[in-house]
C-alpha cells in the first residue's frame, strides 16, 4: 500500500526540466502513476500537489503541449498595457526540478479508459492508475456563421492564450483614432464569463491612452445580461464615456453572421463593421476529453461534486474549464481549487486514506481602468450531484477609490501565488 504522511492530508484543499522520449516514459513502473492532460491553471497545480501531498510515492507525469504556457489570466492587462507578455509566459522546469513531476511536451491525443493509457501525438503510450483531465477548452468555430479558424487570423478570438494573444494585441496597437473595433462574445457557458468586458476596458483604455477618443468599441452579445454589469457600465461612464457602447439581443435581434473579408458582423438590426472584429465563439471540453467519452450532451464532463471524479469513469478526474462545476465559474481560481481537491481525492485513493471535507472557493478580478479593479468571490461546496455556492461576494457600485485599488492590489498577490503553484516554484 502507498504509504503518505496523514500530515499531508491537514493541508485545507478548497481556498531537472523534463522531455522525455517515449522508452524513458514507458520504464516498469514501481510507483503508482498520475498522468495529468493539461498544464494550466488546473493541469498544472494537480501535478504540483499530487507530486507534493504524496510526498514522492506517487509518479506524476503532466502531458503538456507547449513548453511554455501564456497564461489567459492576465492576458487582457497585456492589452491594456499593464503586463508585458513574458510577465504572463511561464515554463515547467520547477515542476520537475523542486517536486520530481516529469513533464512531456507532447499533445496527448487519445484516451483509452478502459486499459487506462493515453496516446501522444508521436504514437507513444503512457499508462495511468489514475488520470486527471485538465485540458481547457476548444472553440465550435461555426457557433458564428462564417467564422473558422482561418478566420480568426484575422479576427482574433485570443480566448486561447499565446499568438492569438499577441495577434490581438498587434491589431488593437494598429488602430487609428477614429477607427471603430466590434466585440462579439460567447454565449454561456464558457471560459472567464467577466473576461469580454474587462477586455473591452483594457481596449479603451489602451485607445484614451494614446489620445484616440474619437475611436469606438461596439458590443454585439449574444446574452442579455453579463458578469459584473452593473460595475462595467458605472466604470465606462466614468472612465471612457461615449467609447464604449454594448448592445443586447434585444436591440441587435441576433448575430447573423461574420465576413473576415469587409470586416463586418451582420445583425438582425443592422451591419457592424470594424477595423478590428475580435470575435469568441462558443465553447465545449476540449477534443480529447470529447473523444475519450467523458463529456455529456452539454458538450462538457459531468463530475462528482465531492471529488472532481467523473461520474462516467472512477480512474478519472477532470477539472477546470473542461468540467461541469455547478454553481462554480470557469476561472482560473475555481481550476485552481478543484486541482487541490483531487490532489487529496488522488492520494487518498492510492493510500486508502480519507480526505478531509470538500470545500471550493473561486474568486475573479476585473480592471477597468488603472486603480479601478472590480473583484466577485465566492465560496462552494457538494450540494447533492453538483457544486453549489454557500456565499458568494461581490464589488459594489460607488465604492471608495482605496477599495478599487486594494482589489488590483490583491490581484497581482494572487497571479504570483496562482502562477508559483501552477508551475511548481
Amino acid at each position: 500500500m502507498l504509504r503518505v504522511s496523514r500530515r499531508r492530508f491537514g493541508r485545507y484543499a478548497g481556498a531537472a526540466f523534463a522531455t522525455l522520449a517515449a522508452p524513458t516514459v514507458l520504464r516498469a513502473k514501481t510507483r503508482p502513476r498520475v498522468v495529468v492532460i493539461g498544464g494550466g491553471a488546473g493541469g498544472g497545480t494537480a501535478a504540483h500537489f499530487i507530486a507534493k501531498d504524496s510526498s514522492g510515492a506517487i509518479e506524476v507525469v503532466l502531458i503538456e503541449a507547449d513548453r511554455r504556457h501564456a497564461t489567459c489570466i492576465f492576458s487582457n492587462l497585456h492589452l491594456g498595457g499593464f503586463r508585458s507578455f513574458e510577465s504572463i509566459t511561464h515554463g515547467y522546469q520547477h515542476l520537475s526540478a523542486n517536486h520530481g513531476v516529469t513533464v512531456v511536451n507532447a499533445r496527448a491525443t487519445a484516451v483509452d479508459r478502459a486499459a487506462k493509457r493515453v496516446t501522444l501525438a508521436d504514437g507513444s503510450d503512457l499508462t495511468y492508475d489514475r488520470l486527471v483531465v485538465a485540458p481547457g477548452i476548444d472553440l465550435i468555430w461555426d457557433s458564428v456563421p462564417g467564422y473558422s479558424k482561418a478566420a480568426s487570423e484575422i479576427m482574433p478570438h485570443a480566448w486561447q492564450a499565446g499568438p492569438q494573444t499577441q495577434l490581438l494585441k498587434a491589431r488593437l496597437d494598429a488602430i487609428e483614432n477614429g477607427q471603430q473595433i466590434v466585440v462579439v462574445p460567447p454565449p454561456n457557458p464558457y471560459r472567464c464569463p467577466p473576461a469580454p468586458y474587462e477586455r473591452a476596458s483594457m481596449m479603451a483604455h489602451r485607445l484614451k491612452a494614446k489620445g484616440f477618443g474619437a475611436s469606438r468599441i461596439i458590443i454585439l452579445d449574444p446574452k442579455p445580461k453579463f458578469s459584473k454589469q452593473a460595475l462595467f457600465a458605472e466604470g465606462w461612464e466614468k472612465h471612457y464615456p461615449g467609447m464604449i457602447e454594448w448592445y443586447g439581443p434585444d436591440v441587435h435581434g441576433g448575430i447573423k453572421g461574420v465576413d473576415p473579408t469587409t470586416g463586418t458582423v451582420a445583425t438582425d438590426f443592422d451591419d457592424f463593421t470594424g477595423t478590428l472584429v475580435n470575435v469568441i465563439p462558443a465553447q465545449r471540453a476540449a477534443a480529447v476529453a470529447v473523444d475519450a467519452g467523458l463529456t455529456n450532451s452539454t458538450g462538457f464532463c459531468p463530475i462528482d461534486p465531492n471529488s472532481m471524479r467523473s461520474t462516467l469513469d472512477d480512474a478519472v478526474f477532470v477539472i477546470g474549464d473542461a468540467c461541469i462545476a455547478g454553481d462554480m465559474p470557469k476561472s482560473g481560481f475555481a481550476a485552481n481549487s478543484q486541482a487541490k481537491v483531487v490532489a487529496l481525492a488522488i492520494v487518498g485513493d492510492l493510500s486508502g486514506t480519507a480526505a478531509p471535507p470538500t470545500r471550493y472557493a473561486s474568486a475573479c478580478w476585473s480592471l477597468i481602468a488603472a486603480g479601478d479593479g472590480v473583484k466577485v468571490a465566492g465560496e462552494y461546496g457538494p450540494n447533492g450531484t453538483t457544486i453549489a455556492a454557500t456565499s458568494e461576494t461581490i464589488s459594489h457600485t460607488d465604492e471608495p477609490a482605496a477599495i478599487r485599488q486594494a482589489n488590483y492590489t490583491d490581484s497581482v498577490v494572487w497571479y504570483d501565488r496562482i502562477s508559483a503553484e501552477m508551475f511548481g516554484r
